[in-house]
């Protein structure tokens, strides 16, 4: 649900002030852990280290980012993967075409 048209889109006013300090062409990373602050086009072409509970993600904004939260980029689950026989034999083919590209690579060039 959006914020009221009335109040406007929140920025959290510390992260407006870092980026106040910061150049266009610099390669800073912004920290925040405002992930619920909107994305303003004042935003655009800087990276921001974006907290996920764990560490900070780096996410470079750009045009087609404006109007959504910092948070939508910086995703604090990690997916693990689906059970069953289904994934044991998608993981077993894999692991056989992963050791038939490791054999190939140790196989001996051939004589000239």
């Amino acid at each position: 649900m959006s914020r009221s048209s009335k109040k406007g889109p929140f920025i959290d006013p510390r992260l407006m002030e870092k980026l106040g300090k910061v150049r266009k062409g610099d390669k800073v990373i912004i920290k925040t852990w405002s992930r619920h602050s909107t994305i303003s086009p004042e935003m655009v072409g800087f990276t921001f280290g974006v907290h996920n509970g764990k560490e900070f993600v780096p996410v470079f904004v750009s045009e087609d980012m404006v109007g959504h939260k910092l948070g939508e980029f910086s995703a604090t689950t990690k997916f693990g993967r689906h059970g069953g026989k289904m994934q044991k034999g998608m993981d077993q083919a894999a692991e056989a075409s992963a050791s038939a590209k490791v054999a190939e690579v140790k196989k001996p060039a051939p004589k000239k």
